[in-house]
């Protein structure tokens, strides 16, 4: 009896320790998420998106000469600045056909991500929502972008793989 559980228990360490030494327990995901919600009082979306900070760094490293440090930034308006401009330039909204200004609100350490704030402002009805999304995708050619649309209570999801971009709901 003891022989038979002592061989399920060696085999199962063996298993163990073949995953664990091999790094079939990494798995590499690039991944974002956006989030839009319409705030029907205020009549503005609210946006935030979640980047992992270290596929962050990476890219904005890539395209700026200044050294990037978004968790302890020695400027953090530099920072603020460059995360602006790279989700600006990578996350477009149209709202009943016309395209909308984000404004950065700043953005916050999220566990082993990054966290950015954006609001736009002015947005009277919510009939239609589309949404390109690229981000990362320069840097990676398996990201995945996750966007999520919460418009009265109600929320839609889609998942979008580089080279999709393009994501259009109509409420």
């Amino acid at each position: 009896m003891f022989k038979n559980k002592s061989s399920s228990i060696t085999r199962i360490l063996l298993v163990f320790m073949v995953f664990v030494f091999t790094g079939a327990n990494k798995h590499p995901i690039y991944l974002s998420v956006t989030e839009i919600q319409y705030n029907v009082k205020d009549k503005t979306l609210e946006v935030s998106c979640k980047i992992f900070t270290g596929d962050l760094e990476a890219i904005l490293k890539s395209k700026s000469k200044s050294k990037i440090n978004l968790l302890q930034p020695t400027d953090k308006k530099l920072m603020e600045s460059l995360v602006d401009q790279y989700i600006q330039q990578h996350l477009k909204i149209k709202v009943e056909g016309q395209i909308k200004q984000m404004e950065f609100l700043g953005y916050e350490q999220n566990e082993d991500a990054i966290q950015s704030y954006f609001e736009i402002g002015n947005v009277a009805t919510m009939k239609k929502i589309e949404v390109q999304d690229d981000i990362l995708y320069e840097y990676k050619s398996e990201q995945i972008s996750i966007i999520h649309v919460v418009i009265n209570g109600n929320r839609k999801s889609t998942k979008l793989v580089n080279p999709e971009r393009n994501f259009s709901l109509n409420y």
